[in-house]
């Protein structure tokens, strides 16, 4: 029961095997004294030379810095196209004046895309063998708050108002879609989806099982192991307005000079969270653990008020002065949390609650390398034992803290959301088994539609998240499906790696518990 409560957890990447051949080449070189010279003169001169020419960068593997020399290339003029809501005001139609289509200044360049990104296809894999016809499209509408169309490079939308909106993400997941359009002009394929906007999942795996049940295709931003739904980066990668959360281009530019502010063995040697506990009980919980005259779980817990932090101007709520505490907590809300990537991206170590959800990346990252695991039964000791080990394991600590940092900052930059994004569209796009069109009561949608008609700081939010001008490189190639045996051998790395953490706090408590009687 137990290591199915954790894989019902642990949608992530297997672990990377290697071939320990260290003392064979040792051995090697002990006899061939002459020949490791030779090969050792050879090495370093095909080194220098693809140095020289710009095929291998000696400052990733070294300490010094080398420049790259490089031929002269011309660079493109970028042209850029702000909003245009003059045009807008004054015929209500969206501009022409954008480019359909754009060409790439390396062609023959291609990156592939971070191993995540092959959770594209297990998210799909409910309609790889039928495909997805309009019926069970039409059967996602009951669940939607909107239906999106793209045909021929534009976009239209279609509103369902039998479900209440929650602020305004509906409209930054529009705008989001809508950059990636001007990010990537003439590359998106014809489609229709449906997109939910509320936080928990509802298409059942239970009541899909049948092998031609065909579940509705739904959108949103997170899922769990027992839901079909599809999961799609959130709005806030747009901003959030209505917590004064910027767009994602700007907050982790931010977030990266907050963390030079402080250095990780300089940061307040406790465990740090704060956020609305009233949404959840598992929350509630943890409030619980907060430090007092009786207790001392090594954490600093606070209720985050944003009605209030509203009056104040936010002053006490900037992500990017937040990261002063050595250890961050992150735990689910009412499902998973928006707060997830902000907290990982401190270059502190983040001590992961168990979750029940999943969003689009989070199934990228390991425990003991990119965060630390918590029981979610037993929450205030889990917490305490990992603050301790953290301040008696600092090394090891804070590379917890660097590695999920990391990832949060390169694996997840802007570029490789649009990315995500354009994969699982285009993916989906395979498997539609009908001609997209334009329903009835859809209405076209660009960037001016949406921010010329906002005001304040939900239209200065779109304007700062405006993609001015296409990207000049290609997408990065999305990676194959994972193997059965791919998928086996990453979720026993994955329950090993926690249980590993779990008998280490057992011990833990078990010796601290001798040493009191």
């Amino acid at each position: 029961m137990k290591e199915k409560l954790m894989m019902n957890e642990f949608w992530l990447r297997p672990p990377i095997f290697r071939k320990n051949s260290a003392k064979l080449w040792r051995s090697y070189l002990k006899k061939n004294k002459t020949m490791t010279s030779l090969l050792l003169f050879l090495f370093l001169l095909l080194l220098s030379l693809l140095s020289f020419a710009g095929c291998f960068d000696l400052a990733k593997y070294t300490s010094h810095s080398y420049k790259k020399v490089a031929a002269p290339t011309i660079q493109p003029q970028v042209l850029e196209f702000p909003l245009d809501c003059a045009a807008w005001n004054k015929s209500n139609t969206c501009p022409r004046n954008y480019p359909t289509s754009y060409k790439p200044l390396n062609p023959n360049y291609n990156s592939t895309c971070p191993e995540y990104f092959r959770w594209i296809h297990e998210d799909l894999k409910p309609w790889k063998e039928t495909g997805i016809t309009r019926e069970m499209l039409d059967k996602a509408k009951r669940h939607a708050h909107f239906r999106l169309i793209i045909l021929d490079g534009k976009i239209y939308v279609e509103k369902y108002n039998t479900k209440k909106f929650i602020q305004t993400r509906h409209l930054y997941t529009m705008y989001g879609i809508v950059q990636l359009l001007r990010w990537y002009p003439g590359k998106l394929p014809n489609l229709e989806i449906m997109f939910d906007t509320d936080d928990r999942p509802v298409v059942r795996s239970k009541d899909y099982r049948q092998p031609n049940s065909g579940p509705p295709p739904l959108f949103r931003y997170c899922s769990d192991w027992h839901s079909l739904d599809i999961v799609f980066p959130d709005w806030s990668f747009w901003g959030w307005a209505e917590t004064n959360i910027r767009p994602w281009r700007s907050v982790i530019k931010d977030m990266k000079e907050g963390n030079k502010r402080r250095k990780w063995k300089d940061r307040v040697p406790f465990a740090y969270w704060k956020g609305n506990p009233h949404v959840s009980p598992i929350r509630k919980d943890l409030m619980k653990c907060n430090v007092t005259d009786k207790n001392n779980f090594d954490t600093l817990l606070y209720v985050q008020d944003w009605v209030d932090q509203s009056k104040k101007g936010f002053k006490e709520s900037d992500l990017a002065n937040q990261c002063t505490h050595r250890y961050k907590i992150y735990v689910e809300g009412w499902a998973w949390s928006v707060s997830e990537k902000y907290i990982l991206a401190c270059d502190s170590p983040t001590l992961y609650v168990r979750p029940r959800y999943h969003d689009f990346f989070m199934r990228g990252m390991i425990p003991q390398h990119h965060y630390w695991p918590i029981r979610d039964n037993d929450k205030c000791r889990s917490l305490k034992f990992a603050v301790q080990w953290g301040n008696n394991h600092t090394h090891q600590a804070e590379a917890i803290g660097k590695a999920g940092s990391n990832f949060i900052h390169e694996d997840m930059k802007m570029e490789y959301v649009f990315d995500y994004i354009f994969h699982l569209l285009n993916e989906y796009a395979k498997l539609l088994k009908f001609e997209p069109k334009v329903a009835a009561d859809a209405v076209e949608i660009c960037s001016e539609s949406l921010a010329c008609t906002s005001d304040g700081i939900w239209r200065k939010f779109m304007e700062e998240a405006l993609e001015k001008s296409p990207s000049y490189t290609n997408p990065c190639t999305l990676p194959p499906p994972y193997e059965p045996q791919q998928l086996k051998s990453f979720v026993e790395h994955k329950i090993k790696a926690t249980q590993q953490v779990e008998a280490w706090e057992d011990e833990y408590w078990r010796n601290l518990n001798k040493q009191q009687i």
